[in-house]
């Protein structure tokens, strides 16, 4: 008898106590040699397209503006629509977004919510029993082995019946990243297609026998050749695992700013395969601060909370999405409703529902078919909203919105806004800052911070306006000119507040300095990195 063939992929950096229980069900030889053929067919064009990024950013460095592509200018103006929507996603009115363990798989899928986008990027810290197990967690939903007691609460949590349940939606990871923990020829396989691999893999038929089918969000596009990458992967791996061309579906995050500029050739690209896009609020700010940080006081953000949807550049943005997703015959799925009801102050929760209500109705009535809740406790406040305007329609597609025009310049004109930086918005970056990277290290990428459900995109645009703010010497509402030495000043003060608010004890256990040197670091550096995410990995324990 014949030695088994060895793996094609190597497993590398996990120590004995690292390896999550039941990995063998995952790291299957043949799922292994899926995502090995995923990366050697793939890698080489994605690592041409992180190129592209950086020229494109030089480009932007030198000229301070956008414009919309002269060279598919064809594609704009053709007459094509997407493929027809698969009846599980028909109604997509209300979405709810969290990492895939398996308390949050089990409530997500019984929230009341149409869709659950069940995270790999954002809300999940890339620890290897994270990545694992929360392939593990969605292969055990589908098969309906979930159910599980709290050994500390006592509380048991099982799926209601299949029909009740949200319809997953997967978000990989962007392209940017790599998973250290897979290497392929001794190269790193990127993080998108371990998560897209291992899931579709393990899961295109089974969904497909339960009359829906593999779904996915694709987050950090930057560009309609990144959506184009994204096509081929679907056609090969449909191909690869004997499933019908055409089963995926995907809805592309247009949450960086020169996506905005091609959002139709973007589901042009993936026209076979495109179910919608989405607005996602805060990695789109955060990409509008990377891209135009040295490009004068006209594109400095205010504080984060003061850039609302209803800004005149934000509006352009989302606006312009409903109307190319419904010319199109495609979803427009709006943002986060991020707010955490408290169990304990019911003023609180009111005031923020109100909020969260003006957000979904404006939604509504602009046309978006659905959009995003962080809680369960929000799903029925969304679903109000959008079942006054949907009634009993699953989506608004035929609201074509041909009244909204809208310019280049006018995705950009962030000096539209008349709110300017404030003392208080620079402590909460450095608060916010702190605490999201210090659970992230320990391994939590969805946390709750001042009743807000924050993830990775929270912490980006906080340490990117540290850093626009030094690097544009912004002067705060109280006079003070910010500076790396006030940014230092503030986070050594934050950080004593913390450790005076949760003690000594869990100060020690906690990674606070880490996470405090690793927030200056970012903020402070010259040269500015591109994602936050990057470094911090390298820290991220497991």
């Amino acid at each position: 008898m014949s030695a088994p063939a060895p793996s094609p992929l190597e497993i590398v950096g996990v120590e004995p106590g690292q390896r999550p229980e039941r990995q063998d069900e995952v790291l299957t030889g043949a799922a292994l040699g899926f995502v090995a053929a995923l990366h050697r067919r793939f890698t080489p064009r994605r690592d041409e397209l992180l190129a592209r990024r950086a020229e494109k950013r030089a480009e932007i460095a030198r000229t301070s503006t956008l414009d919309f592509l002269p060279e598919t200018a064809e594609v704009r103006a053709g007459d094509w629509r997407v493929a027809d929507c698969p009846p599980a996603l028909l109604d997509r009115r209300v979405e709810i977004t969290g990492p895939t363990d398996r308390k949050m798989t089990i409530n997500a899928l019984n929230s009341g919510a149409k869709v659950w986008l069940a995270d790999f990027e954002d809300a999940s810290a890339p620890t290897w029993e994270n990545v694992i197990g929360g392939q593990l967690n969605l292969s055990d939903a589908f098969e309906r082995r979930i159910d599980f007691t709290d050994e500390r609460s006592g509380k048991s949590y099982a799926l209601r019946p299949a029909e009740e349940l949200a319809t997953v939606v997967v978000r990989p990871r962007g392209w940017h990243m790599d998973e250290r923990h897979l290497e392929c020829d001794g190269q790193p396989v990127p993080g998108a297609l371990v998560d897209f691999g291992l899931y579709f893999f393990h899961n295109a038929q089974r969904l497909l026998d339960l009359g829906k089918g593999p779904y996915f969000y694709l987050p950090k596009t930057e560009s309609h050749l990144e959506a184009r990458l994204w096509n081929e992967v679907f056609g090969f791996a449909q191909e690869y695992c004997g499933i019908p061309q055409g089963t995926v579906r995907a809805t592309v995050l247009i949450e960086t700013i020169t996506a905005a500029y091609e959002m139709e050739e973007i589901l042009y690209e993936l026209r076979e395969h495109a179910a919608g896009l989405n607005a996602g609020r805060w990695d789109y700010l955060f990409s509008i601060v990377k891209n135009f940080r040295d490009a004068g006081s006209r594109f400095v953000l205010p504080d984060r909370n003061a850039v609302t949807m209803t800004a005149p550049f934000m509006r352009a943005y989302t606006e312009l999405l409903v109307r190319t997703c419904h010319k199109r015959g495609a979803h427009a799925i709006g943002g986060m409703a991020a707010f955490i009801p408290s169990r304990k102050d019911a003023e609180v929760n009111e005031v923020a529902f109100e909020k969260v209500r003006a957000d979904k109705d404006r939604e509504a009535r602009d046309g978006f078919d659905g959009s995003w809740v962080a809680h369960p406790d929000l799903v029925p406040v969304a679903k109000k909203s959008f079942d006054a305007v949907l009634g009993d329609r699953p989506h608004q597609k035929d609201r074509l919105r041909e009244d909204v025009e809208v310019k280049a310049a006018d995705l950009i004109a962030v000096d539209s806004l008349e709110a300017r930086p404030t003392s208080e918005g620079l402590r909460n970056a450095v608060q916010v800052g702190i605490r999201y990277i210090e659970a992230w290290l320990r391994g939590l990428g969805a946390v709750a911070i001042f009743n807000l459900m924050e993830d990775a995109a929270t912490a980006e645009i906080s340490r990117s306006q540290i850093w626009q703010w030094i690097n544009a010497g912004v002067v705060l509402d109280d006079g003070r000119q910010v500076t790396a030495e006030l940014a230092r000043q503030v986070a050594a003060d934050e950080l004593a507040a913390i450790r005076a608010e949760i003690g000594e004890d869990a100060f020690a256990a906690g990674r606070w300095q880490e996470a405090h040197d690793l927030l200056l670091r970012v903020a402070l550096d010259e040269q500015y990195e591109d994602f936050l995410t990057t470094p911090a990995y390298a820290a991220l324990r497991g």
